[in-house]
């Protein structure tokens, strides 16, 4: 019948889709044809199966793939002070880096100044330094942080961290409110993994709350959580452990939100992840797929999330720095170029490339170069960037998607019962219901997963496992326990001089001295004294930050009030 409406076909959804992103000049004006000049299409499948953009997800956020966009290149770097990551920034941003990712030193990472005698023999050395704001604008000088986006990698004292770059900005003439990039501050699997916590989990969740409310309120771009799945599979696990660990983090910070009267479609596209893309290709392809379908299902269903924008998993990726070996070190250029096409090929929306180096000492600026020219050859040479989705569609990986997704609802189901839920993942209904009573179901799984070690168990079972089969050769690295001649010669390796260290401490007590003391006991004073009610504490720690007072000193007052976390002991 003439007036008979026609019901679109998947195809056709994501073709007008397509077609309306071009229109809009969201599409590359590039050839996407292949080397022989073979045109190709910018997406493939079947009338009805699910295409590119389409919810759940599975085959990227955007029905135009990477034509539209490409992957943001980030490196990640830091080492030495200030000044010395300065310019290492300013050469990567010089040869074609998109992004910037700061790495700290560890007595930053712990919220501690480099005059801390816990900070002895540590400075500079597996990141910069940051002691106070003055550091932070030397770290960023000659870089217009209005127009460069940058992760900061640092989850215990990320806040006042962050509190430092805000100042920095600041001074520096920028409107932070137009800021953009992206804060670690994932404490969850800090408990699970890495471990560089300060505080016990309730006041590090405060902190955690108070910033996202502060984002959501003054800075919307500025990503204030990037869910770190990266060191969990660094410390061991499996990949569908690494997977249902971090959404299960995940959700918790969501359930935070929700408890914070926060609105799910305003604060969750504020949520970023971090995964590790390791050499076992297909797996990790798969890995990512399964990822954005899980995490859109449950924040639909269950969070009740309305907008894509909100049922969106954008997540950045690094190569596996625990694939890396001493042993043939060059081998390491071969592993990192295929993590990071299996995480271009998994649709990854940023990439940081290891150095080859990296398992020795902080990256030469060779070996910097050399990771960084490997995304570039990814993305200008190999044609990956020319369809959404490319291995869409293969049995195997459709089929290994699903398994990963099998694999991390079972665990889903085991940290809810860890809570005292008796829900499952097949309930969301009930899970929304229990959310929005306030129970938070999943954050009580976590917690209680935590103080029972039974994460920490976990992967040391899987790392236990994957260590059995190296050394029975069921597991084979090569140059490490097969194909071991070599001719390879010994690296030159960076390091770090101790006049960093000293130079540090001389300039912090030069700070310190020219500051107004008085001015900084009392903006600590006040920031104590806003964390014992239900304040907001963000505005308090510019403050603090603002009269100078460094890191340490900000970590210490709150040390002193809520004290330190001590893990206890499980072996």
């Amino acid at each position: 019948m003439a007036n008979e409406q026609h019901d679109p076909t998947a195809r056709e959804r994501w073709q007008s889709r397509y077609e309306r992103s071009a229109a809009g000049g969201r599409v590359r004006d590039v050839d996407f044809s292949t080397l022989s000049g073979v045109e190709v299409d910018p997406a493939y499948g079947t009338d009805d199966s699910e295409w590119p953009g389409e919810f759940p997800f599975t085959r990227g956020l955007y029905p135009t793939g990477y034509r539209g966009r490409t992957w943001t290149i980030r490196q990640f770097a830091g080492f030495g002070n200030a000044q010395q990551t300065n310019e290492r920034y300013k050469m990567i941003l010089g040869r074609g880096g998109g992004g910037l990712s700061v790495a700290f030193d560890m007595p930053t990472l712990m919220g501690r100044d480099s005059d801390d005698p816990k900070a002895l023999g540590e400075v500079g050395h597996c990141g910069v330094a940051i002691d106070s704001a003055a550091d932070m604008e030397m770290l960023f000088e000659g870089i217009d942080l209005a127009e460069v986006t940058t992760s900061m990698t640092i989850s215990g004292p990320a806040v006042p961290v962050f509190c430092m770059m805000l100042v920095a900005a600041e001074r520096a003439g920028v409107d932070t409110g137009a800021l953009n990039g992206t804060l670690q501050t994932d404490i969850f699997k800090e408990y699970i993994a890495q471990k560089e916590w300060i505080f016990g989990p309730e006041p590090h969740l405060r902190l955690i709350g108070d910033l996202m409310e502060h984002c959501v309120a003054h800075i919307p771009a500025y990503k204030p959580l990037s869910v770190s799945g990266y060191h969990i599979r660094e410390a061991g696990s499996t990949a569908a452990q690494e997977l249902a660990f971090t959404l299960a983090d995940g959700f918790g910070y969501v359930e935070l939100g929700v408890s914070r009267g926060l609105d799910v479609d305003v604060f969750a596209p504020g949520l970023s992840f971090f995964f590790d893309a390791h050499v076992d290709f297909f797996e990790e392809i798969a890995k990512f797929r399964a990822a954005r379908r899980i995490w859109a299902r449950w924040l639909r269903d269950v969070y009740g999330a309305q907008t894509e924008k909100a049922q969106w998993l954008r997540f950045h990726t690094q190569t596996a720095g625990v694939s890396l070996t001493a042993q043939q070190p060059y081998n390491n250029v071969v592993r990192t170029g295929i993590e990071a096409l299996a995480a271009v090929l998994g649709g990854t929306n940023s990439l940081h490339t290891n150095a080859l180096d990296e398992t020795l000492a902080l990256p030469s600026p060779q070996a910097a170069e050399i990771a960084l020219r490997t995304q570039q050859v990814i993305m200008e040479e190999t044609g990956v960037v020319n369809v959404a989705d490319p291995l869409g569609g293969s049995w195997y990986v459709e089929a290994l998607t699903d398994k990963i997704e099998a694999e991390a609802n079972a665990i889903f189901d085991r940290i809810l019962a860890m809570g005292g839920s008796t829900l499952t993942h097949s309930d969301p209904e009930g899970l929304a219901t229990a959310t929005r009573a306030g129970e938070n179901p999943v954050t009580r799984g976590l917690l209680r997963g935590i103080e029972d070690g039974w994460f920490m168990s976990e992967i040391a079972e899987a790392a236990f496992q994957y260590q059995t089969a190296l050394e029975k050769k069921d597991k084979r690295i090569v140059g490490v326990n097969c194909h071991e001649a070599s001719v390879t010669h010994d690296l030159e390796i960076v390091r770090v001089s101790h006049e960093v260290e000293v130079d540090q401490v001389r300039l912090l007590a030069e700070r310190k001295a020219a500051r107004d003391d008085a001015a900084v006991a009392a903006a600590l004073t006040r920031m104590v004294e806003v964390g014992r009610t239900d304040e907001n504490m963000i505005e308090a720690m510019l403050e603090a930050v603002r009269a100078e007072a460094t890191l340490g000193e900000i970590c210490d007052a709150l040390r002193a009030e809520w004290g330190e976390y001590r893990e206890p002991a499980r072996f």
